[in-house]
């Protein structure tokens, strides 16, 4: 019994991916209209600072994943005391974290953007002396799809940002003038077997992806640069289960890589893998935290993800081929900026 913190689409597709390898799975979420809820009879609805409910549920599971890394870390604490946490409460605490993100990787010789920690508006002035405009000022936590964050342009927009940023301490990144997105999705099992499938290059669209193209448009010594970066991050973390690592491409006479941020768990940009793959990210994800041997993340085919945003997802019965595999996330209520579903489209050559 796998038991998965968080109810969105990623859980629920964790969920199937453990139901094609013979696991059950049990989802625990606060929110009773969680769409994960739909593929498994076992769930929890409670918040996760419910001591009760969470002891409770780590009795009925063998080992404990999450879907997001915004787990409050009273949580995994509790959690890991009880059962196996995979990936563990470091990988949580340092991706929850901005500074402490950038910090571990800067440490390990990992390039990233060149950036100041902010806690008052005087802060916030100095730091722009120091790293100039434009730049991007965001929070430190709780931050995803663009929010928690504000392009400062000009000096005279700083005030305005830094109020409106909540909670502080907020961090100042210089603005990098980068060419593409790539991302890495990468996978460690508990015996250290490192696995990366191959790099996407994003497009973003109101800040939310909008498509992963596999392959991406870099050469091929870059795109083993960059799984050889997102090895040395799981090693590092001692990390087990699957991890997406954002990289921005920076123009010069040989391009390099600088790490945008990581995310312990499936990944978006990693969704492609369901249709091309010998094994997809989630069935990795669930190899890896069960201590079994990696699958092959070998490419059979070129293919573009597209997100399916609000009402988007109502192109899906016309909008599709032979070619196109839909992925639709159980969602009913359609808000503007909500995921709805996934569409990836395989080109044949």
């Amino acid at each position: 019994m796998i038991g998965i913190l968080g109810g969105g689409q990623l859980g629920r597709m964790l969920s199937l991916a453990a139901s094609k390898l013979g696991m059950r799975t049990h989802i625990y979420c606060p929110d009773a209209n969680s769409p994960a809820f739909e593929v498994t009879p076992h769930k929890t609805v409670a918040a996760y600072d419910d001591e009760v409910a969470l002891a409770a549920f780590a009795d009925a599971v063998d080992v404990i994943t999450y879907e997001f890394e915004n787990v409050p870390a009273a949580t995994a604490e509790f959690l890991a005391a009880r059962k196996p946490l995979r990936p563990g409460a470091k990988a949580l605490a340092i991706s929850q974290d901005r500074l402490a993100e950038k910090g571990f990787l800067a440490s390990k010789n990992i390039p990233v953007a060149p950036h100041r920690a902010v806690e008052t508006l005087a802060g916030l002035e100095a730091a722009i002396d120091a790293l100039g405009l434009p730049a991007v000022l965001k929070t430190t936590r709780l931050g995803y799809d663009g929010k928690g964050q504000r392009v400062i342009r000009e000096r005279g927009e700083a005030a305005e940002a830094f109020a409106a940023l909540e909670p502080k301490p907020l961090v100042l990144e210089a603005f990098v003038p980068f060419e593409k997105e790539i991302s890495v999705v990468v996978a460690r099992n508990l015996g250290g077997e490192v696995r990366s499938f191959d790099a996407a290059e994003n497009v973003h669209r109101h800040h939310i992806l909008f498509t992963s193209t596999v392959p991406a448009d870099i050469a091929p010594g870059l795109e083993k640069h960059a799984a050889m970066l997102a090895k040395v991050i799981v090693v590092a973390l001692d990390y087990v289960g699957v991890l997406g690592v954002e990289f921005f491409v920076v123009p010069g006479e040989r391009p390099t890589l600088m790490v945008n941020e990581i995310a312990p768990r499936v990944h978006n940009s990693g969704h492609w893998t369901e249709a091309v793959c010998l094994t997809d990210q989630f069935e990795q994800h669930i190899r890896a935290i069960l201590g079994w041997p990696l699958g092959d993340p070998a490419r059979l085919a070129d293919v573009v993800m597209e997100n399916l945003v609000g009402d988007e997802v109502n192109i899906v019965p016309g909008g599709i081929d032979g070619n196109t595999q839909p992925h639709l996330y159980g969602k009913t209520d359609i808000r503007p900026g909500r995921k709805m579903g996934h569409v990836n489209r395989i080109v044949r050559g």
